[in-house]
């Protein structure tokens, strides 16, 4: 990297000074700060898309160690599941040999109940008792009905 100090800055300036000259050396100083700006932004841009790469490459190991493991659960669970249907066959192969008895109660399911509600009728979440301690109206008036309530009254 080039080491630049203030006594090298000082020297570059005096010689951009003296080649350049006053007259133009504000508007030349001007272009090399965009220029550098421009420089700094692009090199940046380009840091940020490696580290990008870097971090999506990082999110697929880390996807596929996710789907191994998720695969090895599965086969684990697969085979733990034979096991067991294998157990459950012989069990009750075993226990249908057995006298099994006479008297078999039908299940009992509970009877269907109605809930009589009015289910056409949609509730509001906000509870009645809130809107009449607020104020809140929880009727629609007509044009007509509203005329009608705030009417002015006449004075005799």
């Amino acid at each position: 990297m080039i080491d630049l100090g203030l006594s090298k800055m000082a020297l570059i300036g005096a010689v951009a000074l003296i080649v350049i000259g006053p007259e133009k050396l504000p508007r030349v100083a001007r272009t090399v700060g965009t220029l550098l700006g421009k420089a700094q932004r692009y090199v940046n841009d380009v840091k940020a898309e490696v580290n990008r790469s870097m971090e999506i490459d990082e999110l697929r190991k880390m996807k596929e160690s996710v789907e191994t493991a998720a695969r090895d659960v599965e086969n684990s669970v697969r085979t733990g599941t034979a096991d067991f249907e294998k157990q459950w066959s012989d069990a009750v192969g075993t226990a249908s040999e057995a006298p099994a008895p006479s008297i078999e109660a039908p299940p009992a399911y509970p009877e269907y109940k109605n809930p009589k509600k009015k289910w056409r009728l949609k509730q509001g979440a906000t509870p009645q008792w809130y809107k009449a301690r607020n104020g809140i109206r929880t009727r629609a008036l007509s044009g007509a009905a509203r005329v009608a309530r705030y009417r002015p009254k006449k004075l005799n």
